[in-house]
């Protein structure tokens, strides 16, 4: 892979890297050898806004091919090399489950978010959140992220996802003709852009839990998790 080379920090004055950087050759053959350990990623985006630069453009790219490569393949086959939002916020959604906090945009339910070791995703699972007249879009959903004994409100389960090609979907198309409002407050946790009520529009088939999407196609929600009883257990074997 070709990278263009750049050695000093061009997008601020004040920044500490005043000798210039590595080339960035030499980052992109360093992170591969490391196959692209998402928190050094993270952790080099911290240094400065030429190493954020960098991190954004090339790193969280071959680390979302890398980890899914069938799935970005995918999402890029529309003719367009840029996937909708940044690579940086889709290789968050990958391997981050949001959670929610009191008040937000699940209610009462407060789970810190946190980094998932393991993640499906589906794009037959996918349809089941469209209607009709939407099931030609592609939008590809995780597992859900298993939360137990969440008080009243028992055993939760987060998913999130990604639309491919959003800015050219049925689903953004009728949000726009349903004149859907976005949220007042809440942001996008992948990357802060504003979120539709998928609810509120009511845009969501009847077998589908309530969720949301930002104006970048991810998309995130809650279910709830109905655990098999003891009772049920036995008859099921009797």
């Amino acid at each position: 892979m070709i990278v263009t080379k750049q050695y000093r920090c061009i997008h601020s004055a004040s920044c500490l890297c005043t000798k210039g950087h590595l080339n960035e050759d030499v980052i992109f053959l360093v992170f591969q050898q490391l196959n692209w350990n998402p928190r050094l990623i993270a952790t080099l985006s911290c240094v400065c806004k030429w190493f954020d630069d960098i991190a954004k453009r090339v790193l969280w790219k071959e680390f979302c091919c890398t980890r899914a490569p069938k799935m970005m393949l995918d999402l890029q086959s529309s003719g367009s090399h840029n996937v909708d939002g940044n690579w940086k916020a889709l290789g968050k959604l990958l391997i981050y489950c949001s959670g929610c906090k009191n008040g937000g945009l699940f209610n009462s339910i407060q789970i810190p978010g946190h980094f998932v070791y393991r993640t499906r995703f589906s794009r037959t699972s996918g349809k089941s959140f469209l209607l009709p007249q939407c099931r030609t879009d592609v939008l590809y959903v995780s597992d859900p992220c298993e939360h137990l004994d969440q008080g009243e409100e028992g055993d939760v389960g987060f998913f999130r996802g990604v639309f491919k090609s959003f800015s050219v979907s049925r689903v953004r198309k009728m949000l726009i003709d349903r004149e859907a409002k976005l949220h007042p407050t809440e942001a996008c946790p992948y990357c802060k852009s504003k979120l539709w009520s998928m609810v509120q529009a009511k845009m969501i088939p009847r077998s589908a839990c309530p969720y949301y999407v930002c104006l970048n196609g991810h998309m995130l929600g809650i279910c709830t998790l109905l655990p098999l009883s003891d009772s049920e257990e036995a008859s099921e074997l009797e």
